[in-house]
C-alpha cells in the first residue's frame, strides 16, 4: 500500500473520529488489522505494540486507582473547602483538584468530587464543575503520571526508540503554564451561568415520558379535560403517536391508546404522574420500584450504554432499576425516550430497587449523584495503605531507584493481598478500550512511519512554515495537535499527531523533543468543547451547561494555555 493510500486511510480514520458514530477502540483496532492483513506492518510489529512498556504503565496505572477513587479522604476533603465565599472556595476547590490530579488519574479525582458538589447547597454546582474538569487538566499536565494523555505519548516516544520520558520532564513547562491558567479561570469562570439549587436532591429538569394503557380511562378525552396540561413542575411537551411526534400539544388533543406522553420537569414532581390510572411510567416496573427510591446517575466513560438506547438494552434486568428521565446538559431532547441514543455524561434519574447497590457493574457504568447511595467505600486503615504505597512508589520513581512499572505492580500486588482490590473487581474495570486505542494507535503510527505517509505531511509542513523556519513548524504541530483534540478524543488526537511531529523534527534535522512536547501539550489542551475530553463530559449534566458555556470559560483559558506552552517548551527543550 503506498504512502498515499495509507495517508488517504487515516484520513478516513478522522473523519469517522469526528462523526463519532463508532467507537475509537473499534476504530483503531479495524485500521491495525488491515494494515497487517494489507503488509504495510508485519504481524509482529502490531504485537509488539501492545507490549509497549508505556502502554502496560497506563494500564497498571488505571488499576491501582480503582482503589484510591474508593477512599472517602477525597470526599471528605472537597466537602469542608467548600465553605465561606465562592472566590476562596473555587479557588481551593481547583488547587486540590489540579494537586490531586497530578499524580492520580484526573477522570478519577473528578468523579470522586462530582457526587459532592452536586450535593452540596453552599455554591450552584454550576459555578463549580467546569472549573473542576479545568483543574483536573491543568493538574494532570504538569506530571508524567498525571494524565493518561502524557502516558501515551511515553509510549509513543517509547516506540519510537527515543529515551523514555522522566516522572517530572513536563514539569519545567507543565507547572508554570498550570498556574496560569488556574488564575485566568479564577476571572472566567464568572462567565458561568448559575443555576440555582433547591431543596431536593433531583430537582433539574429531566425528559420524562409515559404511556396511555389500552382500556384506560384518559382515552378519548382530551388534555385538558384530564387534566394534564397544567402539573405543578411538569410541562407536557409531544405526544408520540405510530411513529409520529405532536408537538406542540393542543389542550383540545385527544388521547388514545398507547399513546407516549413526553415531559419535561422537576424530578421531584414524577409522582404526580401516579394519579392517573391507565398512565404507565417509562420502564418495567418503574410504577412500583418509585416506592422504594429515587437514585440520580451519570453514565460514565467505561459505561457499555454510551451510543446505545434503553430499547437495545435490558437495563431492569441489568441494574434491577427503571428509568424515570434522562438530561443531557441544558439541552432539550426530542423523540420518545426509549429511542434516545445514550451519550456519556447524560444524567439519568432511575427508580431502583432494593439490590441496586449490590450490582457489580454500577462503578464501570455510572457516577453516583445521589446521596441516598454511596457505593463502599475504604475503611481509614485501607485508604491510608493505599496513599501511602502509592506515594512511596511514585517517589522511587522519581529518586530513580526503583522503575515506575515494577513499583505499581508491586502495589497492585498488595493491594490485591490485602483485599483492599479484588480479582473480579479488576476484571469488570480493566480498561480494555484504552488498551485497544493506544495498542492500536501505536500500529496506525507505524504505518504512517514505515510507508512514508508521515514524512508526506511532514514535508507538507516543511513548504508551508518555510518561511518561518523550525519554530513556525513547531507551532503548526502543535496547532493540528490542539485541533484534532478538540474535535476527536486527547488520545486520538496524540495518536494521528506524534508521527507528524517527529516526522516533521527529523525533516528539520533538529531535536525531536520540543515537537514530542509539542504533541503532548496539545494533546491536553481541550477547553473549548465537552465532547472531546471524558472530564467535561461527566460534569456536562450535572452543571446542567450548555456548548457555549464552555467556549466563554474556556477560550480565555486556551489562549492562556496555548501562550505559555509555546513560549516555555523553547525554552526549556530547545531545538
Amino acid at each position: 500500500m503506498s504512502a498515499y493510500l495509507v495517508l488517504a486511510s487515516v484520513g478516513v480514520l478522522l473523519a469517522l473520529l469526528i462523526h463519532g458514530r463508532i467507537k475509537p477502540a473499534v476504530l483503531f483496532s479495524g485500521w491495525a488489522v488491515g494494515y497487517v492483513i494489507f503488509g504495510v506492518i508485519s504481524e509482529q510489529a502490531m504485537l509488539t505494540s501492545f507490549s509497549n512498556p508505556a502502554l502496560i504503565t497506563l494500564l497498571v496505572l488505571m488499576l491501582v486507582s480503582l482503589a484510591l477513587e474508593r477512599s472517602p479522604l477525597l470526599e471528605r476533603l472537597s466537602d469542608s473547602l467548600l465553605q465561606g465565599r465562592e472566590w476562596h472556595a473555587s479557588l481551593r476547590l481547583m488547587g486540590l483538584t489540579a494537586g490531586l490530579s497530578a499524580f492520580l488519574n484526573n477522570t478519577a479525582v473528578v468523579g470522586s468530587l462530582l457526587g459532592v458538589i452536586s450535593r452540596q447547597r453552599h455554591i450552584p454546582a454550576s459555578r463549580l464543575l467546569i472549573p473542576l474538569s479545568f483543574a483536573s487538566i491543568l493538574g494532570g499536565i504538569t506530571t508524567l503520571i498525571g494524565t493518561s494523555t502524557n502516558l501515551v505519548v511515553n509510549s509513543f516516544v517509547v516506540n519510537a526508540g527515543l529515551p523514555a520520558l522522566g516522572m517530572f520532564e513536563f514539569t519545567l513547562v507543565g507547572l508554570p503554564v498550570a498556574l496560569l491558567c488556574l488564575l485566568g479561570l479564577l476571572f472566567s469562570r464568572r462567565l458561568l451561568p448559575s443555576h440555582q439549587q433547591q431543596g431536593s436532591e433531583c430537582t433539574h429538569s429531566y425528559f420524562l415520558e409515559a404511556r396511555v394503557e389500552a382500556g384506560s380511562p384518559l382515552v378519548g378525552m382530551s388534555i385538558e379535560h384530564n387534566g394534564l396540561r397544567r402539573l405543578n413542575g411538569l410541562f407536557l411537551l409531544e405526544i408520540a403517536r405510530n411513529d409520529r411526534l405532536i408537538s406542540p400539544v393542543s389542550p383540545d388533543e385527544v388521547l388514545e391508546a398507547d399513546d407516549v406522553l413526553v415531559f419535561t420537569g422537576e424530578v421531584e414532581k414524577v409522582q404526580a404522574l401516579q394519579q392517573f390510572s391507565g398512565l404507565q411510567l417509562f420502564g418495567n416496573g418503574v410504577d412500583r420500584l418509585l416506592a422504594s427510591n429515587l437514585v440520580e446517575v451519570v453514565i460514565s466513560n467505561e459505561s457499555e450504554l454510551a451510543n446505545r438506547t434503553l430499547q437495545e438494552v435490558d437495563f431492569r434486568t441489568m441494574f434491577n432499576a427503571g428509568v424515570v428521565g434522562i438530561r443531557r446538559g441544558g439541552r432539550r431532547l426530542y423523540g420518545t425516550l426509549g429511542k434516545i441514543p445514550l451519550r456519556v455524561g447524560d444524567s439519568m434519574l432511575l427508580a431502583v430497587g432494593p439490590d441496586f447497590k449490590q450490582h457489580r457493574n454500577l462503578d464501570r457504568n455510572f457516577h453516583l449523584l445521589s446521596n441516598s447511595l454511596q457505593r463502599p467505600k475504604l475503611s481509614m486503615k485501607q485508604s491510608l495503605l493505599a496513599f501511602s504505597g502509592f506515594g512511596l512508589v511514585i517517589g522511587l520513581a522519581a529518586l530513580g531507584l526503583l522503575p515506575l512499572l515494577n513499583g505499581l505492580l508491586l502495589l497492585l500486588a498488595a493491594l490485591l493481598l490485602s483485599r483492599v482490590l479484588t480479582l473480579s473487581e479488576l476484571r469488570r474495570r480493566f480498561p480494555f478500550e484504552l488498551m485497544m486505542v493506544i495498542g492500536s494507535a501505536l500500529t496506525v503510527a507505524k504505518a504512517l512511519e514505515s510507508s512514508g505517509a508521515a514524512e508526506l505531511v511532514a514535508d507538507v509542513m516543511r513548504s508551508l512554515f518555510n518561511g518561518y523556519g523550525v519554530m513556525g513548524a513547531f507551532v503548526g504541530v502543535y496547532l493540528i495537535t490542539l485541533l484534532l483534540t478538540e474535535t476527536v478524543t486527547n488520545n486520538a488526537a496524540a495518536a494521528l499527531a506524534f508521527p507528524i511531529g517527529l516526522s516533521t523534527a527529523h525533516g528539520f534535522g533538529v531535536d525531536p523533543m520540543p515537537f514530542v512536547m509539542a504533541v503532548a501539550f496539545g494533546a491536553s489542551a481541550c477547553f473549548l468543547v465537552p465532547f472531546g475530553y471524558q472530564t467535561h463530559l461527566m460534569v456536562y449534566s450535572p452543571g446542567r451547561y450548555r456548548v457555549i458555556d464552555y467556549i466563554k470559560t474556556g477560550l480565555p483559558i486556551s489562549l492562556l494555555y496555548s501562550a505559555g506552552v509555546l513560549v516555555l517548551i523553547p525554552l526549556f527543550f530547545p531545538f
